[in-house]
């Protein structure tokens, strides 16, 4: 695996090292001596630009090293060349990457990005719709929020936590609406859950404190 690695981390170089190598046999010995460096370099600038150096960025997530992942989304010089999906991912990334820094504007359209490409995983795409309406809750554009919201749930989310954290937005608008039943049954749904993340948590706390007094 770490071997791999390497090779995709340095693919670059030594593709052009073999062509090099294949340039230099032709010249001195004819094509068919030439044929097998050719070859190699051939398929590791194909890998290059068509699946990047994406493989890479999972070990960093896992640590939680953002920096070294956002340098390897840095090191894509020309995204529009990786094949479809693995652009959508790359943009999702970038989205995800941008949101932490809070900067919401290049979360926002690197996140559009990557839904228009179309994602892999249904409950990949339902996480970055979600992560959309929050975006749009931020500018206080609660109707879009709602929307990408409801399209987040619709897909499908990954896990439990997903869940309650768009149930509580949903929460959210709904009580801002004063429509509070409905706010009331997407917070006891969002409590069903039992969501462990603190911050979601922390969230249901504070919203329990005073819907139990609110009309509806």
């Amino acid at each position: 695996m770490k071997f791999y690695n390497l090779v995709i981390k340095y693919r670059l170089p030594i593709a052009l090292a073999f062509l090099i190598i294949g340039i230099a046999a032709n010249v001195y010995a004819g094509f068919w001596p030439a044929f097998l460096p050719y070859l190699i370099a051939l398929i590791l600038l194909f890998g290059y630009f068509f699946f990047g150096p994406l493989r890479l960025i999972q070990e960093h997530m896992e640590s939680g090293d953002m920096e070294a992942a956002e340098k390897v989304l840095d090191s894509v010089r020309f995204p529009n060349l990786l094949y479809k999906p693995i652009r959508s991912v790359y943009y999702t990334l970038k989205g995800n990457i941008a949101m932490m820094k809070q900067d919401f504007a290049g979360a926002e359209k690197n996140m559009k990005k990557g839904l228009d490409l179309g994602m892999p995983m249904k409950e990949a795409e339902g996480a970055s719709l979600l992560q959309m309406g929050m975006l749009a809750m931020q500018k206080n554009d609660l109707k879009q929020g709602e929307s990408y919201i409801r399209q987040a749930i619709r897909k499908g989310l990954p896990d439990k936590e997903n869940q309650a954290a768009a149930f509580l937005q949903l929460c959210s608008i709904y009580m801002t609406k004063r429509e509070f039943r409905a706010a009331k049954d997407f917070f006891r749904r969002a409590k069903a859950l039992k969501p462990t993340t603190p911050q979601i948590v922390d969230q249901i706390k504070q919203i329990e404190k005073y819907i139990s007094r609110i009309p509806g």
